[in-house]
Formats: structure tokens, C-alpha cells, sequence
């Protein structure tokens, strides 16, 4: 699986990509991370001087007022061109994704469905007041939002889908069955000690957890997972 992130602070999300799983299968080869910043993408003003480093503008005013600024529609598409330039593979499958809070909810039946019906996938990260809407018209891209909540920028959204439509990936995980979704899991998880002290209180694990009775253990999980 490849993704291809066109944002402008690719930085934002490096880090986050640098370690733990995500590190270790881009290291393996099972996924690919790429990033295309629109800016790359903006025409050098020839009346600029050839030693002077030029602005690379992306955004401007909205039309019909309003408070922030829009980022233009030529140096989205551009990236988009550049990415999919970058895919060599002719039957390569390519789902374009541009984030917005009404967009279509994402969960993990989507994940799962990406993963397995797309090998490469451009996340459109907006910023400011959006993203001139003629991009998504133009691109036929798919609107998809991780919350009912607005974000600064699209990033945040971005790592989200990159992480969780790489666990789908197998070989991404340790052990595939570990995946929460696929087993009865429940938010209550314990360890060692059996019993902990804190504060002048013992707090104890669940006695069914250390039964030994996986039945009931299972149906503790889905009572849980339920609640």
C-alpha cells in the first residue's frame, strides 16, 4: 500500500510515521508514505530575481468575503499530478480521499475496504478556511471525515487513515489476530501486580481474569465490549 499525502507541513507528520509499527513496516516495505507539498508545485515569478528565494503563494481571499484565506485550487491538482506520476504500476488501483467534516464517516469497516481494494491512496490535506472545492469536483475525490469536529488541518486525519488502514496490511502487525477488531476484545485490559496499592487502596484484577476459564474470560470480554 502506498499513500500519497499532498500537504503543506509534510513535517507535521514524520514524526509520527518515524516510529513503532508504522516505522517498522514502512521499513519492511509494506507501506509507503509519500508527500507532495502544493508549493512545489507554484510557478516561480519571472520578474523575480534569479538569487532571491520567491514566495510560493498558495492561498488567497475567498470570494464573497468571509474571515481566512483559501488555498487555490492549480497547486492542489498539480500535486495530484505529481503523484500519480510518481505510480508506475499499471494496474495500480488509486482512491483519491479529501478531508471535511461532513464528509463520510470513517471507521474501521472503511479501512478494511480500502485496504483491500486499492494499492495506492491520495489523502488531500487542507488547511485555512479549505480548499477551493472545484479540487474535489475535478478529482471525483471522495469526502471522508474522521469526526464531527473541525481540526486545524487535514494531517491529523491523514495519520489517522494511514494507521488504521495499514494494520489491515498483513505482515504490518506482529500477529495479525491481534488486531481488536478482529477478536472480542474490551476497553478493561490488567497486568501485573494482581493486586495494586495506591494511595492507601488496593485495587484488584477481575477474579474471572485469573480463573483460567477462557469461556467465561470471553464472555467477561463481550460484556465489556458491549457496555
Amino acid at each position: 500500500m502506498v499513500f500519497h499525502i499532498i500537504t503543506l507541513f509534510p513535517e507535521l507528520l514524520s514524526g509520527y510515521l518515524s516510529d513503532s509499527i508504522l516505522a517498522r513496516a514502512i521499513s519492511e516495505k509494506k507501506v509507503s508514505v509519500k508527500f507532495y507539498n502544493p508549493r512545489d508545485f507554484v510557478k516561480v515569478n519571472k520578474s523575480q530575481k534569479a538569487k532571491e528565494k520567491p514566495y510560493l503563494r498558495v492561498d488567497d481571499k475567498p470570494y464573497g468575503g468571509g474571515p481566512g484565506m483559501v488555498i487555490e485550487a492549480l497547486p492542489i491538482l498539480k500535486a495530484v499530478e505529481g503523484a500519480k506520476a510518481k505510480i508506475k504500476n499499471q494496474k495500480a488501483k488509486i482512491k483519491t480521499i479529501f478531508f471535511s467534516p461532513g464528509g463520510k464517516k470513517f471507521d474501521t469497516a472503511y479501512a478494511k475496504n480500502v485496504s483491500k481494494k486499492f494499492t495506492d491512496i491520495i489523502l488531500i490535506c487542507g488547511r485555512y478556511e479549505g480548499i477551493d472545492a472545484r479540487v474535489k469536483k475535478i478529482l471525483k475525490a471522495e469526502e471522508v471525515s474522521v469526526g464531527d469536529f473541525v481540526l486545524t488541518g487535514g494531517e491529523i486525519p491523514a495519520m489517522i487513515l494511514i494507521d488504521s488502514i495499514s494494520r489491515q496490511i498483513e505482515g504490518v502487525l506482529g500477529n495479525f489476530d491481534s488486531r481488536e477488531e478482529e477478536r472480542v476484545a474490551s476497553s478493561e485490559v490488567y497486568t501485573r501486580p494482581e493486586v495494586l496499592e495506591y494511595k492507601g487502596k488496593k485495587y484488584k484484577v477481575p477474579k474471572v481474569l485469573l480463573s483460567g476459564n477462557h469461556k467465561k474470560i470471553e464472555e467477561w470480554r463481550g460484556k465489556k465490549f458491549s457496555a
